[in-house]
């Protein structure tokens, strides 16, 4: 893959076989970030696991102390006073079954959907679109509840989920650049602590294989499992 000058410049800060503590790690990330704009950091972790195994697929969602930095549109699915909650805590769209049918038309424009348990049945109809866009709503998740409030605002905080590919790899969103090391590594101390309290109990031998972080069209960096305290 031909790469720009820019990027062969930067890559050449960043030593490929070295695993470098967090927060040098992060602080390259910035320097290296050949973006004209605030770039995202992402931290990428390589998992001994296998996601067709149930046990092994882990899932969840935490709040980043210092949030992402990108603003994401929640669509809330939900009925009677449950509307005006969802409104007041920041929602961008709620509505119940008139949304269900305006996603089944072809409209996409947000990032979250927060749904209470009584509209899941309609929802779930929408399995196929959804699900392949990771847009379903999920309990485990915390994006299937009574409290919508609660869901929202979290969202809108910096709330973030997580769950393997197909070959176990979890790759996640921790900020942007202009964070600077210092945020980024407490983004990414919550994102480690979440992942590890997920470990299956059927795991045998290693856990995390490797870790890295990039910016936005950014060389990968290794960081040392043993420099994470």
């Amino acid at each position: 893959m031909k790469r720009g000058k820019k990027y062969v410049e930067a890559a050449k800060l960043v030593e490929k076989t070295k695993a470098y503590d967090v927060k040098e790690a992060l602080d390259l990330a910035c320097k290296t970030s050949t973006a004209k704009f605030d770039a995202s950091v992402d931290v990428s972790f390589r998992l001994n696991i296998d996601p067709r195994k149930a046990e092994q697929n882990i899932r969840g969602a935490i709040v980043l102390p210092n949030g992402t930095g990108k603003t994401r549109r929640v669509l809330v699915i939900c009925r009677g006073a449950k509307q005006q909650e969802a409104t007041e805590a920041g929602a961008d769209y709620v509505g119940e079954a008139e949304m269900i049918n305006k996603i089944n038309q072809g409209w996409f424009d947000f990032d979250v959907i927060v749904a209470t348990p009584d509209m899941m049945g309609q929802l779930g109809r929408l399995g196929r679109v959804l699900g392949p866009k990771g847009l379903m709503p999920n309990p485990k998740t915390g994006t299937v509840t009574m409290d919508v409030a609660k869901a929202v605002k979290e969202i809108k905080a910096g709330k973030v989920e997580y769950r393997p590919d197909k070959v176990g790899n979890i790759q996640m969103t921790i900020g942007k650049v202009s964070f600077g090391a210092d945020k980024l590594a407490e983004n990414f101390k919550t994102v480690y602590d979440a992942i590890m309290k997920a470990k299956p109990s059927t795991i045998k031998g290693a856990y995390v294989k490797n870790i890295s972080v990039a910016s936005t069209m950014g060389p990968g960096i290794k960081v040392s499992s043993d420099s994470i305290k």
